[in-house]
């Protein structure tokens, strides 16, 4: 079964930065579009970020729009978000997602990795 890997999760101070990668283990995935949601404690999973599998189209949500950027290297099937100016209500777990489907609004994927913890500290 296909596999999305997340790794660059941990612990940051209030305005700082972080970058999330994951990988994907199926050559396919190429050809997903690939994203990442969160969920932070109290609260369900929500999205934060998708792009699609060639890279020219990228979704954000709101709360993230011009603090985290979405990016992909189809060579290496490997999705990133990086995160800057990160505030503590960023704390949470953060969730790779990919999908066969095309990138639309309100994009449901259906592989998902296992998350990293993001926290980050007042």
């Amino acid at each position: 079964q296909a596999q999305l890997v997340e790794s660059g999760g941990g612990l940051v101070q209030a305005g700082g930065s972080l970058r999330l990668s994951c990988s994907a283990s199926e050559p396919t995935f190429v050809f997903y579009a690939m994203g990442w949601f969160r969920q932070r404690p109290g609260q369900e999973r929500d999205f934060v970020a998708a792009i699609n599998w060639s890279g020219d189209t990228t979704y954000y949500a709101d709360s993230v729009k011009g603090r985290f950027t979405i990016s992909r290297d189809n060579a290496k099937i490997t999705v990133y978000l990086q995160m800057n100016s990160l505030t503590p209500e960023d704390t949470g777990v953060y969730y790779c997602a990919a999908d066969s489907n095309p990138l639309r609004s309100g994009w449901t994927p259906r592989s998902w990795g296992q998350g990293t913890q993001v926290t980050v500290s007042s």
